[in-house]
């Protein structure tokens, strides 16, 4: 993503220490679900915080061996289904692609602010998901997931055309 943008962005992805925070209270979260967190989702989840944007799935897959060495993609699939049903990261359907949830405590709607220059993509609190949701519940649903999409160009971008 993002190889037709041609100037330079920051590093978007989290220190070491921010991911190793970010594991352990992931971690925390899976006991207090009654879930474990495996060696696959973890490995998984790592390699979403060390990116710090959207990543498609067949990258991870490429970089899940610590010793260059694929991994079988339905273990990564396994893993990604999984830290998208307990919200530790969400799909971006217009990109195919996955992040590391942002806010990670709690289930949430999730919306998504889309560069279409360099490919960032950043977690926003949507406006009117409380509006939403009682909408649904006055037409009898139940919003199990909600996941919003927009794309623009982010501020380095914007700047840079």
């Amino acid at each position: 993503m993002g190889s037709h943008c041609g100037h330079d962005h920051h590093d978007t992805g989290l220190s070491t220490v921010e991911i190793a925070r970010a594991l352990s209270a992931a971690e925390a979260r899976c006991v207090d679900q009654g879930e474990r967190m495996t060696a696959p989702r973890r490995r998984v989840l790592e390699l979403l915080l060390q990116a710090g944007e959207a990543v498609k799935a067949y990258d991870l897959i490429a970089r899940y061996g610590a010793d260059g060495v694929a991994a079988k993609p339905p273990t990564v699939y396994r893993a990604l289904e999984f830290l998208e049903k307990t919200g530790m990261a969400h799909r971006i359907a217009s990109i195919s692609a996955y992040v590391a949830c942002s806010v990670g405590d709690r289930a949430h709607a999730a919306a998504f602010l889309i560069c279409d220059c360099c490919g960032a993509t950043e977690e926003v609190t949507p406006p009117e998901g409380e509006a939403l949701t009682r909408a649904a519940e006055t037409a009898g649903y139940v919003i199990e997931h909600t996941t919003i999409e927009a794309h623009g160009r982010c501020p380095v971008c914007r700047v840079s055309a």
